[in-house]
């Protein structure tokens, strides 16, 4: 029967909780209302943080001289329009890097302004996981991007996400600039042992037009027809000059015509070089902004963080629960030990 009537009185579907509550109104009572003191007391000694956000949006990837330059370029980038879900999540990446965390952190004295002792174990650890819980970056449904700081300090905040944000040029332009250094110097390479290639052929072509040759074509066929003609005639001497002149076409023609059109070719590959010279030192040297900023970060006015009156509903709630689990279990015990 003792057994029968506690599984009667602790089942959940028959257990009527209002009177339970009722019964220990008191100690519930107790319980709550220090759950609210202690909460208030915790939320009151966390720090206030004030918010600053930046929105931007990343530019095309497209370079200055494929979107303006080129006169038959086959990419559809435009430089003045907004980048897509790929520059996005690039952008995304240069945020994250070590570069713009560690030159915020230097140039804010973060670990003192964090308060982190030099001397406490893992310093550079804390540091880092206290800037990545004050500084967080992510992608807005339209394809923009979200800088967002917390901090203490207002104007700190607000400094700190603009600073962000003109830090991504800085990031972007250098890997970008390193990349285009180093194809200006292939292509100067290129231009360059051409250039010298082509002075080669035109030495060799000088040559053999000095011996005569300036178009063999029409040359060999010219002379061809005035040697039938001098054979005709009769006239030994201009055959034996234009003889002797055919002999030199036959030597060197072969030459001759492999020599124009190596000419041929390299003066279209020197054209083509100099234009790629050309855009490449633009992409080289000229800077443009990576990022169109929509709004700049302003000094917030309240606080964001902590919420108060949240953390103490939160807390009261849930202390309520716990401390009304703890009394089932110890009005159980007592009714076990009575039984």
């Amino acid at each position: 029967m003792n057994k029968q009537h506690e599984k009667e009185q602790y089942n959940f579907d028959s257990i009527n909780l209002v009177e339970f509550i009722y019964k220990w109104k008191k100690q519930l009572a107790i319980l709550v209302f220090l759950s609210i003191i202690i909460s208030i007391i915790i939320s009151l000694l966390i720090d206030e943080k004030y918010k600053s956000t930046v929105i931007l949006f990343p530019a095309s990837s497209a370079s200055v001289s494929e979107s303006l330059l080129a006169e038959h370029s086959a990419s559809t980038k435009d430089i003045l329009k907004f980048g897509e879900e790929e520059e996005t999540e690039q952008l995304l990446q240069i945020l994250n890097s070590y570069e713009i965390r560690d030159y915020i952190v230097n140039e804010y004295d973060l670990i003192n302004h964090y308060e982190i002792e030099n001397n406490s174990k893992f310093p550079l650890t804390k540091l880092h996981e206290t800037f990545n819980d004050n500084v967080s970056f992510r992608r807005t449904e339209y394809m923009s991007v979200e800088i967002e700081v917390l901090d203490k300090i207002p104007g700190i905040a607000a400094n700190i996400a603009n600073d962000i944000a003109l830090m991504i040029d800085s990031v972007m332009n250098r890997m970008r600039g390193k990349r285009a250094r180093k194809a200006l110097q292939i292509v100067k390479n290129e231009y360059k042992n051409l250039v010298n290639i082509h002075k080669a052929t035109n030495d060799s072509l000088t040559i053999l037009r000095k011996l005569g040759i300036n178009d063999y074509e029409s040359q060999s066929r010219a002379m061809n027809e005035a040697l039938g003609i001098a054979i005709i005639d009769g006239n030994k001497t201009a055959v034996k000059a234009i003889t002797e002149q055919l002999d030199i076409l036959s030597k060197y023609g072969g030459a001759y015509v492999m020599l124009r059109d190596r000419h041929v070719y390299e003066v279209e590959k020197i054209s083509k070089l100099e234009t790629k010279l050309v855009e490449s030192e633009v992409d080289a040297r000229q800077v443009l902004s990576n990022i169109f900023i929509v709004n700049k970060a302003e000094v917030a006015e309240k606080k964001s963080y902590p919420i108060r009156w949240l953390i103490v509903v939160i807390f009261t709630i849930g202390a309520f629960i716990i401390s009304l689990m703890a009394l089932m279990i110890y009005d159980n015990i007592l009714l076990k030990k009575k039984n």
